[in-house]
């Protein structure tokens, strides 16, 4: 059992300072005895947080579950976060209003830093279509551990695709604020990683995404 929170003027390594965030009063981060460094050492590989972003039907879903697939079978500590399941549970109350996909972001942003500190390497596919609310993620964790990746594909070639019907009913205007089409899209301006999923091939863009972890050491090099 760990122990309970220091009083006042009493030093405890276990708790950080008494702090106030949002509605919460007089709450402590606890900090846990496994550490990230520790995992990491453990399991061979660094955690991060690899922001897919793009377009619906961009193929942000598709490219980040095969990356996960490509790094279980090297037996990395790996998980999806993906948009449509998010919103069955989490972000289920949140609508697609500028501001709830504000809310929606931050939600998952501060779930991914979790999964950071945890030492797994999450891949989180959203459109997340606002410049500021990606830059708000980045800034919950240390350089270097959100990697951004713009899913770059033209409007024409996912309208081509249109994977759930959704661009249909918004030309049609049974969807309001729709990213695209009556909701902008704000692309990243200097993205750790733009692929072009509008024109290469699924394994290219695997292998890209894997050639770029590599590089930076958060996963080590293929045997």
């Amino acid at each position: 059992m760990s122990a309970a929170p220091s009083e006042a003027g009493q030093a405890n390594p276990t708790y950080g300072a008494l702090t106030t965030e949002g509605n919460s009063t007089n709450i402590a981060w606890h900090h846990s005895t496994v550490t990230r460094a520790a995992r990491a050492h453990q399991r061979g590989h660094r955690s991060a947080i690899l922001w897919f972003t793009g377009l619906s039907g961009a193929g942000k879903s598709t490219l980040a579950n095969a990356v996960n697939s490509a790094l279980f079978e090297q037996g990395l500590a790996c998980y999806v976060l993906d948009g449509d399941n998010i919103r069955h549970g989490l972000c289920k109350d949140l609508g697609f209003s500028d501001a709830a996909r504000e809310e929606n972001i931050r939600r998952i942003g501060e779930v991914a830093k979790l999964f950071v500190d945890a030492g797994v390497v999450a891949l989180t596919a959203f459109v997340s279509p606002f410049k500021a609310d990606r830059d708000k993620v980045r800034a919950l964790v240390p350089a270097g551990d959100f990697i951004e990746i713009h899913c770059a594909a033209d409007l024409d070639v996912c309208e081509q695709r249109d994977t759930k019907g959704l661009y249909a009913k918004a030309r049609a205007g049974e969807i309001k604020e729709f990213t695209g089409i009556s909701s902008p899209y704000e692309a990243p301006e200097a993205p750790e990683l733009r692929v072009d999923t509008g024109s290469q091939s699924l394994e290219e863009s695997v292998a890209q995404v894997l050639a770029y972890l590599q590089g930076q050491g958060i996963i080590p090099q293929a045997e």
